[in-house]
Formats: C-alpha cells, sequence, structure tokens
C-alpha cells in the first residue's frame, strides 16, 4: 500500500506519518479535507528527470497539474521552469520567480492580452491556431513553437488524449506547415515542434510513433521552408500508480525514451539533433499529495456499507470526469486488520459523487482519518465550490514540519465575490 504514498510516508505505532509528521498532527490544526505535500517526493522526482534528459534536454513543469507558488518555486530551485495556459497560471509563475525562458507559454485560444504579457515575459510562445502567428507578432513575442497533430491514439481515456487528428489543440501537418511559413514570413523566430500524445499513458508505444512521425514532418518542412526545428517539444502524459495493483512505468524511463527517440530518428532524417523539452505534470507532483478526510456517517445497508468522508467532488473531480480508480488508508488504524469492503462517497448532493467504489478497511467509524494517496495532481487544480463547499488548504511536509502552502477557503471567502 505505501508503494503508492509519497517516498517519506511511514506507518508507526499504527498511524501514517508524512514527512515526518503524523496524519492526527496534521489534521488537528489544518483541518480535513487536506492536501498534503511531501517534499521529498518532489525533490526527488524533479531530479530523475532531470537526469533522464540530460544536459542538453528543459524540463517546464505542467502548472495545471497544482498551480502553487511554493512548489513552482521548489521546481525552480532544481532547474524546472513552468509551462503555462493562462493568465493566472503565469501569475503564480511570476510570483515564484519565474520568467523569460524558464516558461512556455500555451494555449488553444489565447488572446491578445495573455500574448502580450507572454511578450513583456520574454518568454517563447506555442503558436496553436492558424492566425496566431499575426496575433503573437503584434503583441510582440519574438520566439515561438508551432503544435503539430500527429493523428496518433493513445491508449488512454478519451478525456486525455490530444494527439489524434480532430483535436482542439494543435493543427494538422499541412496547416502547421502553413502556419511555420507565416510565422518566419513575420521574422518571428521558430524554435521548433510541439507534440503532446496524451496523458496517464500506459507505456511509450504512442509517444515513439508521434516522435518518428514529428521527425518525418520535419523533414517535410526542412524541404518545403528551407527550416528544421532547433527544439523538440515532446509535451508530457507520464503517468502515477494511483493503486498497488497499477501497472505504470517510471516517469523517468519515458522520459530517457522520449530523449532517446528522437535523437535517433532526427539523425535517422538527417535532422540536426534537437534540444528536447519536455513538460511533465502529473509525474512530479502526483504521487507526492496525499488528501485527508475525515469520516463522518458510516450506512451499512444490505447492498454495500458507504462511507462518507467531508470531501468529495469538489476537491477530488477525477472519479467522475476520468473514471479515476484510488484505495485509501485508515490513517490512525493502520495497523488494524482490513476486515470490510466499503465504498467511500463524498458529501455532495450527486449520486455520482463517489471517491472509491470499493476498498477494505477496518470497520470505519464516525471520526476516522481516511488517507488517499496519488492526490496531488488535478484534484485541487480542478476543484469547485459546489455546494457552497470552501477548496481545502495544502502543507509541504519535510523532515517533521509542516508548512501550509494553500490556505482553507472560508464562506466569508466565497461570500466576498458576490456583486
Amino acid at each position: 500500500m505505501l508503494d503508492v504514498f509519497p517516498m517519506s510516508a511511514r506507518v508507526e505505532s499504527g498511524e501514517l506519518e508524512l514527512g515526518g509528521v503524523t496524519a492526527s498532527a496534521l489534521a488537528e490544526p489544518f483541518g480535513t479535507p487536506l492536501v498534503v505535500y511531501c517534499e521529498e517526493t518532489v525533490l526527488t522526482q524533479a531530479r530523475s528527470l532531470l537526469e533522464a534528459v540530460g544536459a542538453g534536454g528543459r524540463v517546464f513543469y505542467g502548472t495545471k497539474a497544482f498551480a502553487n507558488v511554493a512548489v513552482l518555486g521548489l521546481l525552480r530551485g532544481e532547474g524546472i521552469g513552468a509551462d503555462v495556459a493562462s493568465q493566472g497560471e503565469l501569475a503564480f509563475a511570476r510570483a515564484a520567480g519565474l520568467s523569460g525562458d524558464e516558461l512556455v507559454v500555451h494555449g488553444n485560444n489565447k488572446d491578445e492580452e495573455f500574448l502580450h504579457a507572454a511578450a513583456t515575459e520574454r518568454a517563447p510562445v506555442v503558436l496553436d491556431a492558424a492566425d496566431e502567428a499575426e496575433l503573437a507578432a503584434i503583441a510582440g513575442v519574438a520566439r515561438v513553437l508551432v503544435r503539430v497533430t500527429l493523428g496518433v491514439d493513445a491508449d488512454t481515456h478519451e478525456a486525455v488524449v490530444t494527439g489524434h487528428h480532430g483535436s482542439k489543440f494543435g493543427l494538422p501537418p499541412d496547416e502547421a506547415q502553413a502556419l511555420i511559413a507565416d510565422a518566419l514570413g513575420r521574422g518571428l523566430d521558430v524554435l521548433g515542434l510541439h507534440v503532446h500524445v496524451g496523458s496517464q499513458l500506459p507505456d511509450f508505444t504512442a509517444q515513439a510513433e508521434t516522435i518518428d512521425r514529428l521527425a518525418a514532418f520535419a523533414v517535410s518542412c526542412r524541404d518545403a521552408l528551407g527550416w528544421e526545428p532547433r527544439v523538440a517539444d515532446l509535451g508530457g502524459g507520464f503517468g502515477i500508480r494511483h493503486r498497488p495493483e497499477d501497472e505504470v512505468p517510471e516517469a523517468a524511463e519515458l522520459a530517457a525514451s522520449a530523449v532517446d527517440t528522437a535523437q535517433r530518428a532526427f539523425a535517422a532524417a538527417e535532422l540536426g539533433e534537437p534540444e528536447v523539452w519536455l513538460e511533465p505534470g502529473r509525474s512530479l507532483v502526483g504521487r507526492a499529495g496525499v488528501t485527508l478526510y475525515r469520516v463522518g456517517a458510516v450506512k451499512r445497508l444490505s447492498e454495500r456499507t458507504w462511507v462518507a468522508v467531508d470531501g468529495g467532488m469538489s476537491d477530488n473531480p477525477r472519479p467522475q470526469l476520468y473514471d479515476a480508480r484510488y484505495t485509501a488508508l485508515s490513517a490512525t488504524r493502520a495497523d488494524e486488520t482490513a476486515d470490510e469492503t466499503v465504498s467511500v462517497a463524498g458529501m455532495h448532493c450527486e449520486s455520482g459523487d463517489v471517491l472509491i467504489d470499493d476498498v477494505d478497511l477496518p470497520a470505519p467509524r464516525r471520526g476516522d482519518l481516511l488517507a488517499v494517496p496519488a492526490t496531488g495532481a488535478y484534484t485541487l487544480a480542478m476543484s469547485s465550490n459546489y455546494n457552497g463547499v470552501g477548496r481545502p488548504a495544502a502543507v509541504l511536509v519535510r523532515d517533521g514540519e509542516a508548512r501550509l502552502i494553500r490556505r482553507r477557503e472560508s464562506v466569508d471567502d466565497l461570500l466576498a465575490l458576490e456583486a
């Protein structure tokens, strides 16, 4: 079970510890639901990915996984930049001290204000639509990449497939080549190409095919335009394990394979060796996060036992959006026999507000703490105020200390937005 928890996770005297702090010592002052991030895990993941890309590559954190100034600052300290796709994400990155070459600006519908902000930061922009070269040039953007969709369908949930024909992201080859020509004609420095095949990928198959097609597309650009990419931005999409039985390759292995495949594919096509950029999000912070919930009502019905917690789809909508499957540990009774199969439900007024369909726990009772691992990515980032519930707090733990990195939203915070 602890294999899917952060690297610092331990069970001592029957209680879960994260970063040397017990679950109860976290829940008492900070309340629940509470997302606990392990600093050791974030840094270890960061260093392994940097090692995988080597001195000639670059890593940019996919900020959408969890936009947080403290986490962005931690990653910046290791030499990792930020991939941002909105004015808000750019503001988080700026607050963490990132600027210029430390940023990559994304988005399938960038407005003039966002492009101007990117130009002010002197950040490279990934062009994603046929008219974006014109808009970027007007805004003062100097350096760009062009996102191309190469028709590879990844074996993952349909909601997170992005490299197929018909995707809302990027452009098919002919249109992408026309966009490159337009950007060059406007005096923009076209650094290279961007691709992203999907998220939570089970293996390297789709990425390998995409990289081969990317090299072939680069050859067509060289032949038609006399232009070659200096950068191959291969996106992210590396998965994590949410349950012990999940089989997911290590992100560092996939990253190393991506770099090696790109170098070999470009060499075989007689292209110059590209600088490989990667944009991991989930694989940097997913395993690092654990959500602590307090158990409320326990309903033992003839059909199943429902265990209700004080959060749910407002702090983690991934089970509803992506059929995501999680597990849980009884955080203060971790040494007791897990002798009852239960379903963990959220507190919201939706029958579909179910966090975990079936999990074995020591017979739950009101007041228990549950720990749900692998919730560091796309949980708080996609959270809501459904039913008027404030978003949870987040803390960073290390060496027996816990630091608040995001305060809990209050009802006063919600009412403050009313006009």
